[in-house]
């Protein structure tokens, strides 16, 4: 190993979670898995208390959030300051949370790592803001769109592109296919949820043999809220043929998908990476994605794309894979093969890259 990768190896790295994101098993969303999946066994993990036991990634150690009368935003920088303060980390890996990481970024070198639309984001919405952040610390991305998004407006900026990533050794064993169409993630109309009752309504019942599955709620964890949304789609799901069954843990969810013959992503919203595309492929599925953000770059050949709101496009697509068999298997082993460039050990590899970039970009700051 060269002086470089010794001295990654050796960093103290403190990671902070975005506020609404638990680090705990089966109340875990997408940042967290990532995070879990990627941690060394010394890194620190900090964000908001838990009650379930912490994910295995790492040490988790719940911040400690002030009862006194302030905005919560504040709260939970004062919270993350003394958070580091007591661990006085070589690095601070902050998920989501520009303005955040800007600010931590006074006191020790700062890592960002955006998983969404930076441009929605406190303290990154405008150029300015984000070429400030790009002048303050390393900016990274979950895919290329998200650093294209970043770089919108901006001067020269450098934004790494770390993508999402998973085990694939903890992929389920392969089941014979059921016939099976299964939406699997957060039940909202960004996802497309409804779009893909509505194509299920128009054509499920020239498919007697087949059945349709919608896995997941409106947020992460068995205690997901009722909302309007849900409750408009039930009896159209119903009606349909769809059947839902509500929050999975994401283990559970993996199995589906290693069951299934065809997984849909139908999102409208630009994902930034499209993780459940990953597992599906990884777990051998037919996918069909939607043609925005970052899905077509994930899923490559090995998946059809088709807009949700598009007259037929969805319907047409899933026709196409529930007709054709010898397909379903080609963009199965397709996908698998795709997945396989997603695999832990290349993302830990450029982990520890990223951390070394990250420190070394704060010294250059600091130089005379």
């Amino acid at each position: 190993m060269t002086g470089e990768g010794r001295e990654a190896v050796s960093l103290r790295v403190l990671t902070v979670l975005p506020p609404r994101e638990a680090y705990a098993e089966g109340h875990a969303g997408a940042i967290a898995l990532l995070v879990s999946r990627l941690a060394r066994p010394e890194d620190r993990i900090t964000g908001k208390a838990i009650t379930d036991r912490p994910l295995p990634g790492g040490h988790f150690v719940p911040l400690e959030i002030s009862g006194w009368p302030f905005p919560q935003r504040l709260k939970y920088g004062i919270a993350c300051l003394s958070a580091a303060r007591d661990f006085k980390p070589d690095l601070i890996e902050v998920h989501n949370r520009p303005d955040l990481a800007l600010f931590l970024s006074r006191f020790a070198p700062v890592r960002l790592i955006l998983h969404n639309d930076p441009c929605s984001m406190r303290g990154a919405k405008t150029p300015a803001q984000r070429q400030r952040l790009a002048n303050r610390l390393l900016v990274c991305g979950v895919s290329r769109w998200v650093a294209q998004r970043f770089a919108e407006g901006c001067g020269p900026v450098s934004v790494a592109i770390q993508p999402n990533c998973m085990n694939i050794e903890e992929v389920p064993e392969e089941h014979p296919r059921q016939q099976n169409v299964l939406f699997a993630g957060r039940v909202v109309a960004d996802k497309g949820a409804d779009a893909f009752v509505r194509a299920w309504s128009a054509i499920g019942s020239r498919y007697p043999g087949w059945t349709a599955t919608i896995m997941g709620a409106d947020r992460f964890g068995p205690a997901s809220p009722e909302t309007p949304f849900l409750a408009w789609l039930r009896p159209k799901a119903e009606e349909a043929g769809v059947l839902m069954t509500g929050y999975q843990p994401h283990a559970r969810i993996l199995e589906a998908m290693a069951e299934a013959a065809i997984v849909v992503v139908p999102s409208r919203w630009p994902e930034p990476f499209g993780m459940t595309a990953l597992e599906a492929m990884a777990c051998g599925a037919a996918v069909i994605v939607s043609p925005v953000g970052a899905l077509p770059d994930v899923v490559g050949n090995a998946a059809l794309l088709a807009s949700p709101d598009k007259p037929g496009a969805l319907e047409g697509a899933l026709c196409r894979l529930m007709d054709q068999a010898a397909l379903r298997s080609e963009l199965g082993q397709k996908g698998r093969e795709r997945a396989a460039r997603f695999g832990l050990e290349q993302a830990r590899a450029q982990l520890l890259e990223l951390r070394q970039q990250a420190v070394s970009f704060s010294r250059g700051l600091a130089a005379p």
